[in-house]
């Protein structure tokens, strides 16, 4: 790789995941595209994911490890993550999950395609245009609350523009719900581009947070972004789409609460 930036940041961010850091560290390595860099930050892991990690970087120059001083959580480390980056996208990929060796290439091009972009996330198919497709502000909220639901998407699913996530000063912190929380963010003021799911593989295992006790708390902390999101100044919806969905997702609640007490 020559002195100049890499365009596109790979940040990994890792916290004792010793069995799966080199698969998903390869699987970056073995990307179609090339310019990029990978940016690993541990949080202080207790086995032995900084040693793996740090032979890769003995062995590529792209690859930069950085182990922090104290445990800062999931968001907060995606957040120091992005601070070392030099490249004009980031990309998350977590310690434990792989990307497709094409996966970092159409990601990449989608966003080349469209200057104007902020940032980019997989979609579910549609059969009205050929991907990528670029939304702004209004069209990407509708087609969220329309079944596409854009912003449920992991941050794997994403490739951000670094300035634009800065300019929205990054992850807030909310546990589990921060995803969700930036997309809703980011689309208020960037068009969003929307390419096809697939490219990168999420592992499932038991060590995962979505598996804990805190993820019983997921649809409730949904629920808040989403009222937050419609409730902000700077929703790009209509007033009266707006009140539609509020009474949609007041129906869906009540549906949902009348199931769980006759079950």
């Amino acid at each position: 790789m020559s002195n100049e930036a890499p365009l596109v940041s790979v940040l990994m961010t890792a916290y004792n995941r010793e069995n799966y850091i080199a698969e998903a560290i390869e699987s970056v390595l073995a990307s179609t595209y090339k310019n990029f860099e990978l940016i690993i930050v541990d949080d202080c892991s207790k086995d032995k994911t900084v040693d793996i990690a740090r032979n890769y970087e003995l062995k590529d120059t792209r690859v930069r490890v950085y182990v922090n001083e104290k445990n800062l959580g999931d968001y907060p480390n995606r957040n120091k993550a992005a601070s070392y980056a030099k490249g004009k996208y980031i990309k998350y990929l977590d310690a434990d999950d792989m990307i497709y060796y094409y996966g970092l290439e159409v990601m990449v091009k989608a966003m080349e395609l469209f200057p104007e972009s902020g940032f980019g996330l997989g979609s579910k198919p549609s059969d009205e245009k050929i991907y990528p497709v670029l939304l702004n502000p209004v069209q990407a909220y509708q087609e969220h609350f329309s079944g596409f639901g854009h912003f449920d998407r992991a941050p794997g699913s994403s490739i951000i523009k670094l300035d634009v996530f800065t300019k929205v000063k990054g992850f807030s912190g909310e546990r589990m719900i921060g995803d969700n929380e930036l997309w809703f963010k980011m689309a208020r003021y960037f068009p969003m581009v929307k390419f096809s799911f697939d490219l990168y593989w999420n592992r499932i295992h038991a060590q995962q947070e979505s598996k804990s006790e805190y993820a019983k708390l997921y649809s409730t902390l949904r629920s808040r972004v989403i009222q937050q999101a419609l409730n902000h100044p700077d929703c790009p919806l209509s007033e009266n789409e707006i009140k539609f969905i509020k009474r949609r997702q007041f129906a869906s609640n009540i549906k949902s609460r009348l199931f769980r007490f006759r079950s």
